[in-house]
């Protein structure tokens, strides 16, 4: 899992998705009740215990981000707390994206409302989606190390698209209910099956196709 680490920084960073020393990458290790957590700026991840009995305190900000959600969202294995250049111009834009893409729905779910705190992080995260923004920087969730690395490039994919739109003044419309609907449903029984296969103790099985 260290190395699996290395190599997701690694993608993270060629892409422009960890442009700030301080952007902050975790993989669960389910069934040991920690986590591989590390900066772009550190030449090594920490091995911390989620329920904070080792590693630095809950008073790191980016430490106690990484745990509340993994305590909040058993689904989720990998998780980035940076974004790329579009990505962080939201809080500019209402700091919310609209399902306005299929694979947006499909992949990263309902986006909630941007928040300063972790109780607003909890409200927004609570349907499922695996995007939010917090703070003003970018939070992406992913069931497994690969899953996030798509999901964050699909994101900025999308924040770039809207960003762009909402500047030039267009009009943006979200896609039709029962599209969302049916994509999001397939998202949510994806993330209820790795709800499981996090409380066995295993990773979720890699998710492929639409």
């Amino acid at each position: 899992m260290q190395d699996q680490w290395f190599a997701l920084r690694h993608r993270l960073l060629s892409r422009g998705l960890m442009p700030s020393p301080a952007d902050s990458l975790s993989l669960r290790l389910p069934g040991e009740d920690a986590m591989w957590w590390g900066t772009a700026g550190d030449a090594q991840p920490q091995r911390v215990a989620l329920d904070g009995s080792q590693g630095p305190p809950d008073t790191s900000w980016p430490i106690s981000v990484h745990r509340q959600v993994y305590a909040w969202r058993q689904d989720a294995c990998a998780m980035l707390y940076g974004g790329g250049a579009f990505g962080r111009q939201l809080p500019h834009f209402g700091g919310h994206m609209p399902a306005v893409f299929d694979e947006q729905i499909r992949q990263l779910g309902i986006m909630g409302p941007a928040s300063g705190d972790l109780v607003g992080l909890h409200r927004s995260l609570a349907q499922g989606g695996n995007a939010a923004v917090l703070d003003g920087q970018v939070l992406l969730l992913g069931m497994t190390a690969s899953r996030l690395a798509l999901n964050a490039e699909l994101f900025e994919k999308c924040a770039k698209a809207y960003v762009c739109a909402v500047a030039g003044g267009g009009r943006v419309r979200p896609l039709p209910w029962l599209v969302r609907t049916i994509a999001n449903g397939r998202l949510m029984k994806e993330e209820g099956a790795a709800r499981v296969m996090v409380r066995s103790g295993r990773l979720p099985a890699e998710t492929r196709g639409y």
